[in-house]
C-alpha cells in the first residue's frame, strides 16, 4: 500500500512528535507500505522519510521546483516528483496514494487533509483516511467537527470518512484491515 503521509514541516516542535513520526514510518517499511509525502527534510515529513529509509522502504517525495534549495527536501527519496505548482504536488499525491494520514501540523496540513476529506466526501475517491492524534494534538478538531455535526452543517455519517488513532501501529492495524467503510456518498454530498 502507498501510504501519503501530511505533516508539520517546522524542526520546533517538541522532540516527541518526531520520534513517533520517525516510528510511523519505520513500521510502514517493516509492513511493506510505501510513503507518499510532500519531500520535505524537516519536521514530521523528514521523520517520516527517515523512519521510511532506516527500516528500508520505498519514499515518493512530490515538491514544487521552488523548494529545491539545500536543506528543504528530503535527498534520500526512491523517487522525486517534481512540480510547477501546490496544487499539482496535491494531485500526484492523492493520485499515487492508496490511504491518506494526517500527523500533527500547522495550516498547510489541515488544508491538505480537508481537502482529501471532502474529496471523500464528494465521491472523488474512496481511500481510507486516518489521523495520528499524537499528544491529543486534534483533539479541538474532533470537538469541532462534532460540533458541525450536531448543529447540522454536517451529516452524521461524516464520522465515517476517517479514523482517529493515538498510536501509529494502531493507525497502520486500521489502514491494512480494511475496515474503511466504503462509503455510498449520495447522502453525504447533499449536505
Amino acid at each position: 500500500m502507498q501510504i501519503c503521509v501530511y505533516g508539520a514541516s517546522s524542526n520546533t516542535i517538541d522532540e516527541g512528535y518526531i520520534r513517533a513520526v520517525e516510528a510511523l514510518g519505520r513500521s510502514m517499511a517493516r509492513r511493506g507500505h510505501g510513503l507518499v509525502f510532500g519531500g520535505g527534510a524537516q519536521g514530521l515529513m523528514g521523520a517520516a522519510a527517515r523512519g521510511m529509509t532506516d527500516g528500508g522502504g520505498t519514499i515518493t517525495g512530490v515538491a514544487p521546483r521552488f523548494f529545491n534549495v539545500d536543506g528543504i527536501l528530503y535527498q534520500r527519496c526512491t523517487e522525486f516528483v517534481y512540480t510547477d505548482t501546490m496544487r499539482e504536488r496535491k494531485a500526484i499525491m492523492e493520485e499515487r496514494a492508496d490511504a491518506f494520514v494526517m500527523t500533527p501540523g500547522g495550516i498547510g496540513t489541515f488544508e491538505e487533509f480537508f481537502e482529501i476529506l471532502t474529496l471523500r466526501q464528494l465521491g472523488r475517491h474512496n481511500k481510507p483516511i486516518a489521523i495520528l492524534n499524537l499528544n491529543h494534538y486534534y483533539d479541538p478538531m474532533k470537538v469541532m467537527l462534532e460540533t458541525a455535526i450536531e448543529q447540522n452543517f454536517m451529516k452524521p455519517a461524516c464520522r465515517q470518512l476517517y479514523a482517529m488513532f493515538e498510536e501509529p501501529e494502531a493507525l497502520l492495524d486500521y489502514l491494512e484491515s480494511g475496515e474503511a467503510v466504503q462509503l455510498d456518498v449520495t447522502h453525504l454530498k447533499n449536505i
